[in-house]
């Protein structure tokens, strides 16, 4: 029988440049999924990204709004996908997309924010702990939903990724945690695929998709009204395997079933 899929939340970063470019990191050539590709950041949804208390925390995003927008009947696990985007990305690379208590993009400089995120890698549980005591609501109002991926039936780790993009808040840096994530790269989408081509990076199938709908518009503005708009099918590839060879069929493929 097919292993039931994991909720996942994947969030692609974006910042204006002479062209519009996206965050890449490369997973730690040990990890068990995509070990040594380079990807968005993100991960599994925790049973905890919703205590509740949680929706206090978010700003102009309602778990009704997030289960319409996913296509979903349980509205708590709905906004679950948002939160868990956010908290990966703080994990993984030490952005924090989220407000103060005046409304204000924070900036998550210092030794404290540094003591918060390595409490969020060793417990997924502190990130929360970092919300109430700093006093920050999630900037989930800034997350566009865009794709929808589910891992073929016939792989033994399965996931149920939902993918966002958000741009990097102004005075943030990307740091690799050194721990799951290696390195980190700025890439344009096409320049991504390029270097794809030419051997000189990995990428997974559902990365090479989602470039290719980020390449779609030449501004943020313009990026998330097209994304924004547009109806997300879900994507669940197909593998087929052939004598010692194996080929991925896509829905629209023939002899996919």
């Amino acid at each position: 029988m097919p292993v039931t899929p994991s909720p996942a939340s994947t969030l692609a970063l974006l910042r204006p440049r002479a062209a519009l470019e996206v965050l890449l990191i490369q997973r730690h050539p040990g990890s068990r999924v995509a070990g040594g590709d380079f990807v968005f950041p993100g991960g599994k949804v925790e049973p905890g990204d919703t205590p509740d208390d949680a929706l206090t925390w978010c700003r102009g995003l309602t778990p009704v709004d997030a289960a319409r927008r996913l296509g979903l009947g349980d509205a708590r696990a709905a906004l679950a996908y948002w939160i868990g985007a956010i908290r990966e990305v703080f994990e993984e690379v030490g952005v924090l997309l989220a407000y103060d208590e005046r409304g204000r993009p924070v900036e998550p400089r210092g030794p404290r924010f540094g003591d918060y995120r390595r409490a969020c890698q060793a417990d997924h549980r502190a990130f929360w702990d970092m919300l109430r005591t700093e006093r920050l609501r999630l900037a989930t109002d800034h997350l566009v939903y865009f794709a929808h991926w589910i891992t073929p039936e016939e792989n033994p780790v399965r996931f149920d990724a939902r993918f966002f993009v958000a741009e990097l808040p102004s005075g943030q840096e990307a740091v690799a945690d050194e721990q799951e994530v290696t390195a980190v790269r700025w890439l344009t989408p096409d320049a991504a695929l390029a270097a794809r081509r030419r051997g000189e990076i990995s990428l997974r199938l559902p990365t090479v998709k989602n470039l290719e709908l980020l390449a779609s518009a030449p501004t943020i503005p313009e990026l998330f009204q097209h994304l924004g708009n547009r109806d997300v099918p879900s994507i669940r590839p197909r593998v087929i395997t052939e004598g010692d060879r194996q080929r991925v069929l896509m829905p629209d493929d023939p002899g996919y079933f």
